[in-house]
């Protein structure tokens, strides 16, 4: 360790990683708060706050500038920098299985994104939105990626908070009825493949079977699916056509979902949303600011095309 990385660990030091966080709000050409603010707000004198703003200048993670009565600008920040010295780490994210193109874009538009805004970043992958949240709860994880459907109905159990919504066709781009050949939809005691851990899904297949009593409900995965059709174990099912176009045989017909409603609510289901934990929000509201969520869903389309190799 060199005596700069030494310095960090001192007492202005430390006041340098927790000025580092509150820079990551300032853009360049802005004025700073008066010393006296940031020392208030620190908890410490102002003669620590001077000697922090040195260090972090000494470190290249910014440059100022004095204009008299006007007060101190931030001329350049360097958030790269800024979030290293701050201690905040690498963000890790937890996406689901990259079975699918989409997820692939969508893996890579996230860390285009999120390095563009100077937050280091990576990716982990769990099946379920309920085991993701699970591990964003306990610590594991700082983000969550999910639909905005299943964002909604955990913010509203959970301390967590919505971070990001990238829009319609982010998540999954469509949901479809999947239906063994020859099957009588409105025949007695059809059978029906449904995943509990995913909530999305759920929610879709008891709505589009909505008031039949008849049902014999199946337990399935995306994995399963083709096997489950072609064994004649299963006769219909609401599921992501992303996942689907490979895990169905030539014997299952695609169909539109029916009414206004279950579109609507598939709809909700197909835009990506980010949440994070209500205790890291914080922390995460310069990232929430700066992130092009444009350049996300660019590098997406991307990937989608084919014009871009996935790097995730």
């Amino acid at each position: 360790m060199n005596d700069f990385d030494a310095r960090f660990l001192s007492r202005n030091g430390l006041a340098a990683r927790q000025l580092a966080v509150l820079l990551l709000h300032h853009e360049p050409d802005t004025r700073l708060p008066r010393v006296r603010d940031f020392a208030e707000e620190l908890g410490c004198g102002n003669g620590t706050v001077q000697a922090a703003l040195q260090l972090l200048e000494e470190s290249g993670a910014i440059s100022t500038t004095a204009r008299g009565h006007l007060g101190t600008f931030l001329a350049h920040s360097d958030r790269t920098v800024l979030w290293r010295l701050s201690g905040l780490g690498t963000l890790l994210a937890a996406m689901p299985l990259p079975y699918s193109r989409r997820y692939e874009g969508l893996a890579t538009g996230l860390r285009g994104a999120f390095e563009e805004a100077g937050a280091p970043f990576a990716v982990t992958f769990m099946r379920g939105a309920g085991a993701r949240t699970a591990a964003l709860l306990e610590g594991k994880v700082d983000l969550v990626v999910l639909s905005r459907f299943a964002a909604d109905q955990l913010i509203g159990r959970h301390p967590v908070e919505l971070m990001a919504d990238l829009g319609p066709a982010t998540y999954v781009g469509a949901h479809g009825m999947l239906v063994r050949h020859g099957v009588d939809l409105d025949a007695p005691g059809l059978r029906v493949a449904v995943d509990h851990t995913s909530e999305d899904l759920r929610m879709l297949v008891e709505r589009a079977f909505a008031g039949r009593e008849d049902i014999e409900w199946r337990e399935a995965s995306y994995m399963q699916l083709h096997d489950l059709f072609a064994r004649d174990e299963v006769d219909a099912t609401v599921w992501n056509l992303d996942e689907a176009q490979h895990r169905i045989g030539p014997g299952v017909e695609v169909r539109p979902l029916g009414d206004e409603v279950t579109r609507e609510l598939a709809l909700r289901n197909s835009s990506a949303a980010i949440i994070c934990r209500t205790d890291g929000a914080k922390a995460l509201a310069t990232i929430r600011d700066t992130l092009d969520l444009s350049l996300v869903t660019r590098l997406q389309s991307d990937v989608l095309k084919g014009d871009r190799i996935p790097s995730y």
